[in-house]
């Protein structure tokens, strides 16, 4: 199905393009969310009226969204989950928790322009994408601790902290324990 797109949509193309998608895309998400018309004599016409209109409007949502990207550069915001000694999650971090957090931090974002590219499920600093418009996105550390002060620590470390000893001396605990089986036997 051609249609042509109303606004510039990542990895599709840019606005007044005409662009073969499928049809359950086109009918499914571009077309009920506005972002393109299906590619008609009528609607070429029509859109080739309301160019110098749709591209003021996306001027001006673009100019909105860089002002909201300098507020956004550089945020750092702090999710406390539980989890185990390992750092596990119980659970995981989604888009909806981040949206909030950046929202009580004192600017409003929505859950669908958080893109998480993979899962959350550990402890640890992790940048997320937040895309306020097609053409602007800027990224926001996630800090996700089992409490503020954890979160502080992890911030200074870089990282992950676990409340697991050291990996080393379990090795060789483990190495003891085999050595004496194997003489008992």
């Amino acid at each position: 199905m051609d249609v042509i797109l109303l606004e510039r949509v990542e990895k599709l193309g840019q606005m007044g393009q005409v662009v073969k998608v499928r049809p359950g895309f086109a009918r499914n998400f571009l077309l009920p969310q506005k972002k393109a018309l299906r590619a008609t004599k009528a609607n070429l016409a029509f859109f080739d009226k309301q160019k110098a209109q749709l591209e003021a409007a996306n001027l001006e949502r673009r100019k909105d969204a860089e002002q909201v990207a300098g507020k956004l550069d550089g945020m750092s915001v702090v999710i406390t989950r539980q989890a185990g000694e390992t750092g596990v999650l119980y659970g995981s971090v989604a888009a909806r928790d981040v949206s909030e957090a950046v929202t009580a931090a004192g600017v409003t974002i929505e859950r669908r322009q958080v893109s998480i590219d993979e899962p959350i499920k550990t402890l640890g600093l992790f940048k997320v994408r937040i895309v306020l418009h097609p053409e602007v996105s800027v990224f926001v550390t996630v800090n996700v601790a089992r409490s503020q002060d954890e979160a502080e620590l992890q911030a200074q470390r870089g990282g992950m902290v676990t409340g697991m000893p050291e990996d080393d001396d379990e090795d060789e605990t483990v190495e003891t324990t085999d050595e004496t089986t194997e003489e008992q036997a």
